[in-house]
């Protein structure tokens, strides 16, 4: 399997001098989607945890009720790319072939019909809470948990956080959807309550990825940057607690604020 980096000569410029450098750039490779034999979707995603894509792809996606569901996995590094061959029970939704490739994490990249375009998952618990503090504990704590983005500087990270601000896990990739949907394949596959924690993006919060943490039933989201206004709508409409602009001085809170508890830790 092709490494997630590759290690490259280029030309670095320091005050308006050029000199020879080594650098690492992240990989980006097309990632075939297959169910049963059948192809779905092709994806551009760092060659990383792919097995954990597959799973929460296809959770968060809706194709998958839960990670029993998913029978078998194979994946076939080819010349042109990485094929991911699932064996799915037939309780499963038949996920009808998408008729174009995705572009890196695109979300609706194949959608033929605007009634597929906006899924509305059912309303999400309403059990979670927690600080501003730990909020900031996580922030304050993250980019040492983004080993890629160390060595590339190229790419996203979605991370599983607890209610007291400890950073579970992180997954990474170039496209922001995939690095979610990765975090959320490894959650699966471990068992994990949706319910018991936070999502914390290196990116902005786009309506799919509102869409993928509301069908897990995760419920809240803070993002570095700005929600659109689409997220922020699907956010109140499934109870979602949605963050942006989350950032060393402060966050601003953008649908059902109750759960962030404002008196320290």
């Amino acid at each position: 399997m092709k490494p997630a980096a590759a290690h490259k000569q280029v030309e670095r410029w320091r005050e308006n001098c050029p000199e020879p450098a080594e650098d690492d750039i992240a990989e980006e490779v097309p990632v075939s989607l297959e169910y049963n034999g059948l192809p779905f979707a092709v994806m551009l995603a760092t060659p990383l945890d792919l097995e954990d894509f597959a799973l929460g792809f296809s959770l968060s996606e809706g194709i998958l009720a839960d990670a029993g569901q998913l029978l078998e996995i194979k994946l076939d590094d080819t010349p042109k790319g990485i094929r991911i061959r699932m064996s799915v029970s037939s309780e499963s939704s038949k996920p009808a072939a998408r008729n174009m490739a995705g572009r890196t994490g695109c979300g609706l990249c194949g959608i033929e019909r605007l009634e597929e375009a906006i899924r509305i998952p059912r309303a999400v618990p309403d059990r979670f809470r927690m600080s501003s503090g730990a909020l900031h504990l996580a922030l304050e704590s993250m980019p040492e948990h983004q080993v890629l983005q160390k060595q590339t500087g190229a790419t996203h990270a979605a991370a599983w956080v607890s209610g007291l601000g400890e950073i579970l896990c992180v997954r990474e990739d170039v496209g922001r959807h995939n690095a979610l949907d990765k975090l959320i394949g490894f959650l699966a596959s471990k068992g994990t309550d949706f319910s018991d924690g936070a999502v914390l993006i290196t990116s902005r919060a786009s309506c799919e990825m509102v869409q993928k943490a509301s069908t897990m039933g995760i419920e809240l989201m803070a993002a570095v940057s700005a929600p659109t206004n689409l997220a922020r709508d699907l956010a109140v409409e499934t109870g979602l607690t949605l963050i942006g602009f989350a950032r060393r001085n402060g966050h601003t809170v953008y649908a059902n604020p109750h759960r962030m508890d404002y008196h320290g830790y």
